[in-house]
């Protein structure tokens, strides 16, 4: 059968991927890249957004283009993860900056799923701009699936209104979080929990119960592999109706804290949401956990496995309400990884995976 040959098109949004990539997940924006093509296909310039406040990978393109090739933007094309917002927010629409720079074609794997900055696409053919979706451009299928699932996680926050969920798990080989005298630090290794901490550095919020806040005392904060706190600190959020200790560790930490004196972690998502959250971390133990888990409110799990034994002690989750194998919640493993000698499985959720 005959191989298709990689266009310069395929090369640039393969790239504008790995650069989307670079992204963060915190900050309620999209992770995108962006790369620009001269009329003759070379590349003019690339660039990614960097987080919240931070210019657009449209427009962060545009401004790495060199003095003396601006010229050349004129009937240019860009190549980007995502449909070019429309809407003024912290940064301008990078729709209007495309066609203020003479970009005269504009190539973008996927459609724009928000009402708010939706609407690129259509505003730029109206100016006479040549506006194809990767499909209909006839670039790698492969590319397009990428570029959904990088996307997927925000994607589905924002169509819902609540955030992306992951709830998080530290076990020994027989599913135990702590020893029968309470007692838990260290399961996991020190290569695991550096990993817990770049998931931290990864979201908007970290949620725990005010049990896992009276047993452990954590401070919730991200930090770097040398010790000190990270510069950007995820919101620390407590849900619970028992009263957060006046010298809790979390009070004393870098950034913002809150106290929800409620069991409805429904509605606590929802406030987070409507802050602009569309990333929070589940660290909260057993009871918490499991009270997500039955409300169909996780979607992603990360569950770091170490090879050690207690025999006794707290599980990870209570009871789902499951009687019967046919009702267990199922999900899909998107990766397994090793670190150090433990391990993490990243699962997703199915649709069958709810109580």
């Amino acid at each position: 059968m005959e191989t298709r040959p990689i266009t310069r098109e395929d090369a640039a949004l393969e790239r504008a991927l790995d650069l989307a990539a670079r992204g963060t997940l915190a900050g309620g924006n999209p992770r995108v890249g962006c790369v620009l093509l001269a009329a003759d296909g070379a590349v003019l310039a690339e660039g990614w957004h960097r987080g919240a406040g931070t210019a657009h990978a449209e427009a962060a393109a545009l401004a790495a283009v060199a003095p003396q090739d601006r010229a050349r933007l004129v009937g240019a094309t860009a190549v980007v993860t995502l449909e070019p917002c429309h809407h003024t927010g912290r940064t301008p629409p990078c729709s209007r900056a495309l066609h203020a720079a003479g970009v005269a074609r504009v190539v973008h794997a996927l459609d724009d799923p928000t009402p708010r900055a939706g609407g690129g696409a259509a505003w730029l053919r109206e100016q006479g701009v040549d506006v194809v979706t990767a499909a209909e451009a006839g670039l790698r299928g492969e590319l397009v699936t990428r570029a959904r699932e990088l996307l997927a996680s925000w994607a589905t926050a924002g169509l819902r209104g609540r955030p992306w969920l992951i709830g998080k798990t530290a076990t020994t080989l027989d599913g135990r979080v702590a020893a029968p005298d309470a007692t838990s630090r260290w399961i996991t290794g020190p290569e695991a929990r550096a990993h817990a901490h770049e998931v931290r550095g990864q979201v908007d919020a970290i949620v725990v119960g005010t049990g896992t806040v009276l047993a452990d005392d954590p401070a919730l904060t991200v930090r770097t592999p040398g010790g000190p706190a990270a510069p950007r600190q995820p919101v620390r959020v407590v849900v619970g109706e028992r009263p957060v200790p006046a010298h809790a560790r979390l009070r004393r930490g870098e950034g913002e804290w809150l106290h929800r004196p409620t069991h409805d972690l429904a509605a606590v998502l929802g406030e987070l949401h409507a802050r602009g959250m569309r990333h929070v971390l589940l660290e909260g133990g057993p009871t918490l956990l499991t009270a997500a888990l039955r409300a169909g409110l996780v979607d992603e799990l990360h569950a770091y496995v170490a090879p050690v034994l207690l025999g006794a002690g707290p599980g990870a989750v209570g009871d789902l309400g499951v009687t019967t194998i046919g009702q267990a919640l199922r999900w899909r493993t998107t990766s397994i990884r090793r670190l150090g000698d433990d391990v993490l499985l990243t699962a997703l959720r199915t649709r069958e995976g709810k109580c």
